[in-house]
């Protein structure tokens, strides 16, 4: 059975719409899809920082539409694991993994890898919003597009929209 390794933050985790948030909670203005796009969230998003080492910032984030319906059928044709660099934000680790049990209440802890590089990872298919982790994959990638990478050449790596998309492609 092959293995997919799915990303959390970006992929499945709706932590841009958090970065827009709390910027307007702080400025009083919605930073739109075109002030976003082709920066880092750092560069978009002058207090990212500061916001994803708030507490609550990663369990309160919203669940990008059809990832559950999607990673559910997926789970029953390949091994499903969950990777997220969770070591470098110190409520990261406790935060996503209660956010997964709740969302992903399928995914079993023994799919769940908490890591801080990702170059250890090893399965068939890496689907990421970040060319770090995916540049170095020897498996097939797939760039799941967010407004940092949206206007970055794909490279090797295919990309799409959404989670219909990979549906479609990973799903007879």
């Amino acid at each position: 059975m092959k293995r997919i390794s799915v990303d959390m933050d970006g992929v499945i985790a709706n932590v841009y719409s958090q970065f827009v948030a709390m910027h307007a909670a702080e400025f009083g203005k919605l930073v739109t899809a075109d002030e976003m796009n082709g920066k880092p969230e750092d560069v978009a998003f002058e207090n990212a920082l500061q916001y994803v080492r708030s507490p609550g910032f990663f369990r309160s984030a919203p669940v990008i539409e059809d990832s559950k319906e999607v990673l559910r059928k997926l789970n029953d044709q390949y091994k499903i694991f969950i990777v997220s660099a969770a070591m470098e934000f110190p409520n990261s680790l406790v935060e996503k993994h209660a956010w997964l049990n709740e969302h992903f209440p399928f995914i079993g802890w023994q799919q769940m890898v908490f890591c801080g590089s990702k170059e250890i990872i090893k399965a068939d298919i890496m689907i990421d919003d970040h060319f770090k982790n995916l540049n170095f994959f020897t498996g097939e990638t797939i760039l799941f597009t967010q407004p940092h990478n949206k206007l970055a050449n794909a490279l090797d790596h295919k990309r799409v929209e959404n989670w219909q998309e990979i549906e479609r492609l990973l799903l007879p």
